[in-house]
């Protein structure tokens, strides 16, 4: 299949170059990144050496509408301003923001501007999707942090054993989850030996894409409070999520087991291990641990993930295996690369 990247000069654009590279049914034959249009790949990316003597394109939509399909890594907002332009005949997996929310009001109150419309959510693994993802030629790719978060829940929030309007989650994430745009807040000196919340106060943009994603399980009305945390690292997420049950820890780790079990990306760690970021790393898999409070009856759930792997570009490639028919695991690492 004749493949593109749009925007495949930031951090998630190179990663799908990377993944892409070794996919034996995609070959990648346009490669656009507007502000870098002339330039060649490998002064942005350095380690992907079999792009040597490439360089970027400018935005091209007769160039596109010759692909198969095309993976739009842009800003949020951008892709928008694009798909008109496509033709219904090219495939295309959207790593932004712009098609993922359903509820317009929602996306005016976290983004801001008119809301485009809403495309089949690329998750996987929650009840359903799968399915729904095959017959589709248009896939929003969800979040970084929304996809550890749901993941996180979704086996308690479809058995009904917590209060879907009492969950709170903080989650770290890595300095790649804001863009390659430069800040001063993102400087190795401004990072390094620090770490601060952002985005206070139930603001953060993924919120509603968490909360519609798990009411499409549950039905009912779901509230996360949720508080982002920047780390000191270049990639991952930790995410601890906590809500209100009155199950005990064994019949939680049975509804998980039993939720995940032939799922290849997504692993309930045995009793006594922990997620650690390290460890998904180039990876396109997401690792979970779940125990119950019993002092505050409270489920808690820690998971993680590569920011750019599961939560970008290994996602929407497990996405466009999908509605390709081809094996969903396909060029995916499932192990990471650890310490």
């Amino acid at each position: 299949m004749r493949v593109g990247v749009l925007g495949g000069s930031g951090y998630a654009g190179g990663e799908l170059l990377r993944i892409l590279d070794s996919h034996p049914e995609f070959s990648v034959i346009y490669i656009g990144a507007g502000s870098n249009a002339g330039e060649s790949i490998t002064s942005i990316h350095s380690h992907l050496t079999s792009y040597q003597g490439m360089n970027f394109s400018a935005t091209d939509i007769e160039a596109i509408n010759k692909l198969d399909l095309v993976f739009l890594a842009l800003p949020h907002g951008q892709s928008a301003e694009l798909v008109s332009q496509i033709s219904p005949n090219v495939k295309i997996v959207d790593l932004g923001a712009d098609f993922r929310l359903k509820d317009a009001e929602n996306w005016k109150k976290y983004y801001g501007g008119t809301h485009a419309g809403t495309w089949c959510y690329g998750l996987p693994e929650l009840p359903g999707h799968r399915a729904l993802i095959a017959q589709s030629s248009r896939i929003a790719n969800p979040g970084c942090y929304a996809t550890s978060i749901a993941l996180a829940l979704a086996p308690s929030i479809q058995a009904g054993v917590v209060e879907s309007e009492d969950i709170v989650v903080v989650a770290a994430s890595g300095t790649t989850g804001a863009g390659r745009s430069t800040k001063v807040s993102l400087s190795a000196s401004e990072i390094m030996n620090s770490m601060v919340s952002y985005k206070f106060g139930g603001v953060h943009q993924h919120t509603p894409e968490i909360e519609e994603s798990l009411k499409s399980i549950s039905g009912s009305t779901v509230k996360i409070s949720f508080t982002p945390i920047l780390a000191p690292m270049p990639r991952g997420i930790l995410a601890t999520i906590t809500a209100r049950t009155y199950v005990t820890e064994l019949q939680v780790r049975e509804i998980y087991q039993d939720f995940y079990a032939n799922e290849p990306f997504v692993t309930l760690l045995p009793e006594g291990f922990l997620p650690e970021t390290s460890s998904l790393l180039g990876s396109n898999s997401c690792h979970l641990q779940v125990a119950v409070d019993s002092h505050t009856s409270r489920l808690v759930v820690s998971a993680a993930i590569d920011n750019l792997g599961k939560g970008a570009a290994g996602q929407a490639i497990q996405n466009a295996n999908l509605i390709f028919g081809l094996p969903e695991s396909l060029a995916l690492p499932v192990m990471g690369i650890g310490q």
